[in-house]
């Protein structure tokens, strides 16, 4: 099964900034192969259901083996089997409706 999920991975009790944690993650998705787009407040990633949730698992894994003791993350998931949509799909669909 296809799935779109958006990701946000926030380690706790390693200071105010998490940006070095972000990066930890966005290479784990590159190295997966997967489709993925980094946002502002996390990272949307499309893909095979087990292999999305393989690469949050490994999100998970590389964060705390940087030392956080904590993580909490966010996550919002999208499937569909009517039909194949992307990530891209979806955001051209509402542009075409603004007139853009």
């Amino acid at each position: 099964m296809k799935v779109i999920i958006d990701l946000c991975v926030i380690p706790m009790g390693v200071g105010l900034s998490v940006s070095p944690y972000v990066a930890a993650c966005q290479r784990v998705i590159e190295e997966a192969g997967l489709h993925h787009h980094m946002h502002a407040y996390g990272t949307n990633i499309e893909g095979d259901w087990d292999e999305v949730f393989a690469v949050v698992k490994r999100c998970h894994e590389v964060v705390h083996e940087m030392g956080a003791a904590r993580i909490n993350t966010t996550l919002k998931v999208g499937t569909r089997v009517d039909r194949e949509q992307s990530m891209q799909d979806k955001i051209d669909s509402v542009t075409k409706k603004l007139g853009h």
